[in-house]
C-alpha cells in the first residue's frame, strides 16, 4: 500500500539565485522539490535519496550539492552502514576515485550521526522511562525526530514522548464532547509548550501541563536540548485529535532568541 504524498518545501533556489536566475530558482524549488521529490506516494524519500546520490556520484559531482543530499539521506533514514554499502556498490560501476571523493563527504555527515547517537544514549540515562522507538506513525505531524515508548494502555493511556533537539509537533487540538484533553508531565530535558494566541512556556523536569479539550497548542524540545514528557490521555466522550499546520522555523527560532 503506497504512503500518502508528502509535500516537500524547498527555498534554497530563491534564497541563493532568486535575484540572479528567478526562473531557475522557481524550477528548483517548485518543480524539482515541490513536485518531483514530493511524489512520495510513488517513491519514498529514502529511495529518492539513494537514487539521487548514485546519480550525483556517477556524474562526478562531489561538491556542496552532494553534501546536501548526503545530509538529506541521513534525515531520510539511511544509516552509516547503508551509505557505506551504497558508495561501495557505486564505486564498482561509476569509478573508484568518485567513490573515494564521496566517502570523504559521507564520513563527515555520518560522524554527526554518531555524535547524535551518543547524545541520545546519554539523555536516556537521565530518565527512568525508555526513549522507545521512532515515532513513525505520527512522523508527518512532527518537525524533527521524535520517539514513543508506551507506558500504560490500561485504564488511562500513557506514553513517554521524546523529542530530539529542535523537534516539535504541529499545532493540534484534542477534541471531545465531554471531558477529554491531555496532561503532560515533563521528565527530562527542556522543552516548550504554547497555546494559540498565548506566550510559550518553557518546560523543565517536574513541570505539569494541563491541556483542556478544544485548545489549539503545540509542544516540543528547545533547540539545544533533548526533551521528554509523559503524555496522559484524559478520558472523555467522542475524543479525537485534529492535526493542524506546522510550527514554522520563524515562530520557533523567535522563542530561542527570547529564552
Amino acid at each position: 500500500m503506497a504512503n500518502a504524498q508528502t509535500k516537500i518545501k524547498q527555498t534554497a533556489g530563491r534564497e541563493q539565485l532568486g535575484d540572479f536566475a528567478p526562473k531557475f530558482a522557481e524550477l528548483n524549488d517548485d518543480v524539482l522539490f515541490g513536485e518531483v521529490w514530493s511524489r512520495t506516494d510513488k517513491l519514498g524519500l529514502r529511495d529518492r535519496s539513494m537514487v539521487t546520490i548514485t546519480a550525483l556520484v556517477s556524474s562526478g559531482i562531489t561538491d556542496s550539492s552532494l553534501t546536501y543530499h548526503l545530509q538529506t539521506a541521513r534525515k531520510n533514514g539511511i544509516t552509516r552502514t547503508e551509505i557505506a554499502e551504497i558508495l561501495t556498490q557505486v564505486g564498482f560501476y561509476a569509478g573508484w576515485p568518485k567513490a573515494w571523493a564521496a566517502f570523504r563527504l559521507a564520513k563527515d555527515v555520518w560522524t554527526e550521526e554518531t555524535a547524535a547517537a551518543d547524545e541520545k544514549a546519554k539523555f536516556e540515562q537521565e530518565m527512568i522511562f525508555p526513549i522507545g522507538k521512532t515515532n513513525d506513525a505520527y512522523a508527518q505531524y512532527f518537525i524533527g525526530q521524535s520517539y514513543l515508548a508506551p507506558v500504560s494502555s490500561e485504564q488511562v493511556g500513557i506514553n513517554n514522548v521524546t523529542f530530539e533537539p529542535g523537534c516539535r509537533n504541529n499545532w493540534h487540538i484534542h477534541h471531545a464532547t465531554k471531558g477529554g484533553g491531555q496532561l503532560l508531565v515533563c521528565v527530562a530535558g527542556t522543552g516548550w509548550y504554547q497555546e494559540w494566541g498565548k506566550p510559550a512556556r518553557l518546560l523543565r523536569p517536574g513541570d505539569v501541563v494541563n491541556i483542556p479539550a478544544g485548545v489549539k497548542h503545540w509542544h516540543g524540545a528547545t533547540a539545544d536540548s533533548w526533551f521528554a514528557h509523559l503524555a496522559i490521555e484524559v478520558p472523555g466522550e467522542k475524543t479525537s485529535n485534529e492535526w493542524l499546520e506546522p510550527v514554522t522555523d520563524e515562530e520557533y527560532n523567535k522563542l530561542q532568541e527570547e529564552e
